[in-house]
């Protein structure tokens, strides 16, 4: 029978948990209530409970009860009970997660909904699912439900809203399938829309090749989400042209994928080819949220919506050390593939970002700081150029055809 994880701040909750564990076992699964709550007495019986779930955070809750701090407790608490549904996932007891709440409990259930697998259903009741979402989703597949209604007792509304959450949740829990698995290996690419036409045709060439190509849009998110899907195990190699993102955690730009960006597939040894694609650029939104530090720097309007600024020699010489040093902890094949005529649509020859001391900086920044062991290929080409975006095909395909079959089962 499948099984529904509840988790729940019991201390300000525990009647809406009551109801919801109610609810959920009307649909024919088991139920298990977790208790994320420290600052006050349970209004609800849980069956797994805070004391167990701050000692898997290291801590304990009468010391974090008695302290009073309410930002020391929530973090203890999403830490235990991350280690608590990733203990349940792997003993075979956790089908979905479900939890409900405010900015705290959305806090701690989203945190430990992010340490489980990709696919693994995870739903979130809360009154912090109409705005900014970012923080609590990342760069998993949580799906919020708007509260509409403050959790704050049972009404009409609330009971309607947390019957639905309890379907849904137990309904995802005994489907879970069919779990169809890849008949193509599956790669992750990157894209921007300065480096579309290269990702266009290197996913056709690796698709007649015999692979599956995911391609991501390379705006914070995206690259998140690659590299949880290589995390997860569904994306077994990585075919990383469009870089851009960096640029945007060096120097401030609204598209970081944050600072462990370009370490994942290194890190797993998956094959990899890299290349520098958009590192000409750093995102900001409307030109009149630019920051006033850049107002006169080489801005370029892409469209109503995002302006994009050329990056300096400086910040490209950073650029390509950050690069290196993340790319020489790479465990597995990899091979650099650097375009020394252009990075991007608008970094070409007589376009608007065209900045040989720039391009320059970046390409001898990789060259000094990348261990002599990294294959590097030079290619006198623009990126967006057919035989660049095939050579990169090609290379992915021969070192993941000469991957060995035990590091493919090592990873199983």
């Amino acid at each position: 029978m499948a099984t529904v994880v509840l988790l729940g701040t019991l201390d300000t909750k525990g009647e809406e948990y009551d109801f919801l564990r109610r609810k959920v076992r009307e649909e024919g699964v088991i139920v298990l209530l977790v208790d994320t709550g420290v600052l006050g007495a349970p209004l609800a019986e849980p069956d797994i409970s805070r004391q167990e779930v701050a000692e898997a955070a290291g801590a304990n809750a009468q010391e974090l009860a008695k302290s009073g701090d309410r930002g020391a407790a929530v973090e203890a608490m999403a830490r235990g009970a991350a280690e608590i549904v990733k203990e349940l996932y792997s003993q075979g007891r956790l089908d979905a997660v479900l939890a409900l709440g405010g900015s705290g409990g959305t806090a701690i259930a989203t945190q430990a909904m992010r340490e489980l697998p990709v696919g693994v259903p995870k739903l979130v009741v809360s009154t912090m699912a109409s705005g900014d979402t970012r923080p609590y989703v990342g760069a998993v597949d949580i799906t919020l439900m708007y509260s509409v209604v403050d959790i704050a007792g049972l009404n009409p509304i609330s009971a309607r809203i947390l019957g639905n959450a309890a379907a849904a949740a137990a309904g995802m829990a005994k489907s879970q399938g069919p779990q169809a698995e890849a008949e193509r290996p599956l790669v992750g690419a990157t894209m921007f829309g300065v480096t579309t036409p290269s990702v266009t045709e290197a996913r056709k060439r690796l698709e007649d090749l015999g692979y599956e190509v995911l391609v991501f849009h390379a705006t914070g998110t995206g690259g998140q989400a690659m590299e949880a899907l290589m995390r997860s195990g569904f994306i077994t190699a990585s075919l990383d042209i469009t870089t851009t993102e960096l640029a945007d955690e060096l120097v401030g730009g609204v598209l970081s994928a944050g600072p462990e960006r370009l370490e994942a597939a290194g890190e797993l040894g998956i094959p990899q080819v890299v290349s520098l694609g958009a590192l000409d650029m750093v995102n900001f939104g409307p030109f009149e949220t630019v920051p006033a530090e850049f107002r006169e720097r080489l801005l370029y309007k892409h469209n109503p919506t995002v302006t994009l600024m050329r990056t300096t020699p400086e910040e490209c010489a950073t650029l390509g050390r950050v690069i290196a040093e993340k790319l020489n902890r790479a465990r597995g094949p990899l091979t650099v593939f650097v375009p020394l005529k252009g990075v991007s649509l608008i970094a070409a020859e007589g376009e608007v970002f065209y900045d040989p001391a720039a391009d320059e900086a970046l390409f001898g920044a990789l060259r000094e700081h990348l261990n002599p062991e990294v294959d590097v290929r030079e290619l006198d080409l623009d990126i967006n150029d057919p035989a660049f975006a095939q050579a990169m095909a090609d290379r992915l395909d021969a070192l993941y055809k000469a991957w060995s079959p035990e590091h493919q089962e090592a990873r199983a």
